[in-house]
């Protein structure tokens, strides 16, 4: 698949999706929200690839929404506004809801939307000399788009102090409020994203597809019947497809399971 804004890398079971605008440090515009959205769908439903990887080319991981894009959209009417808007909205939660495991390899700036791309990913790991922000009220706009996945990172209290200051958030402080995992320095980044797709490469891949499907029907949901009732049949579904037959067969006999290595 040809890209003007993006590099897909295949290596083995992994697909790692480079932002390829490092001069203008990996902003987005209405292209590369297309391409990304194109390349999310088209990985989810390639059955080689196990996780994806979210990277930027250049100094940023991504400085969110290009300028220009922005000033032509303030140009245009409401309805175009609104194409505009959608699309990045879309874009975002196809990223979001990748039925395989994602990671976020941030090793400078993800400000704005880019910041957005950080939260939608399951697991976010970053540099010493990541920063973060939704500096949107500094254009006289809001964090609208990105908020269901940053506020699903940070917390409405977090949320409530960032989208109205627009504060730089430093590497160290975002792992405090939960935006990222991990922290190292820029020379141990990529040992440590592989680190953690090593780890996500030994789970059953529609293993890991149900686990984010329960992540989403449990969270801020009361406890109670229906809850119950629906975590039961999560596991006796699962328990009996063959991934858990081969999984539980695996650890009895001291084998590696047949995912593994695929």
């Amino acid at each position: 698949m040809p890209f003007q804004a993006l590099q897909i890398e295949l290596t083995g079971p992994v697909a790692t999706i480079w932002m390829n605008r490092p001069d203008l440090h990996n902003a987005f515009d209405e292209i590369l929200i297309a391409e990304l959205t194109a390349a999310c769908i088209a990985l989810d439903e390639d059955n080689d690839i196990r996780v994806v990887i979210l990277a930027g080319r250049g100094k940023s991981f991504s400085a969110g929404a290009d300028l220009n894009w922005m000033k032509r959209a303030a140009n245009n009417g409401l309805d175009d506004n609104l194409n505009d808007a959608r699309a990045l909205a879309r874009m975002l939660r196809t990223l979001a809801e990748m039925q395989k495991p994602t990671i976020a390899r941030i090793q400078g700036a993800a400000l704005g939307g880019g910041m957005g791309l950080a939260a939608a990913c399951d697991i976010a790991i970053a540099s010493t000399k990541a920063v973060f922000a939704t500096s949107e009220v500094k254009f006289g706009i809001i964090p609208s788009a990105i908020s269901p996945y940053v506020l699903r990172a940070i917390g409405p209290r977090q949320a409530s102090r960032y989208f109205q200051s627009a504060e730089r958030i430093d590497a160290t402080r975002a792992r405090e409020i939960a935006l990222i995992h991990e922290v190292v320095e820029p020379e141990e980044l990529d040992a440590k994203v592989q680190e953690i797709v090593s780890a996500l490469l030994q789970g059953g891949p529609l293993a890991q597809t149900a686990a984010k499907g329960l992540i989403r029907a449990v969270n801020n949901h009361p406890i109670n019947d229906v809850l119950i009732e629906d975590t039961a049949h999560r596991i006796a579904h699962l328990r009996a497809t063959p991934e858990a037959r081969e999984g539980i067969a695996a650890f009895l006999d001291k084998r590696q399971p047949n995912w593994i290595g695929e």
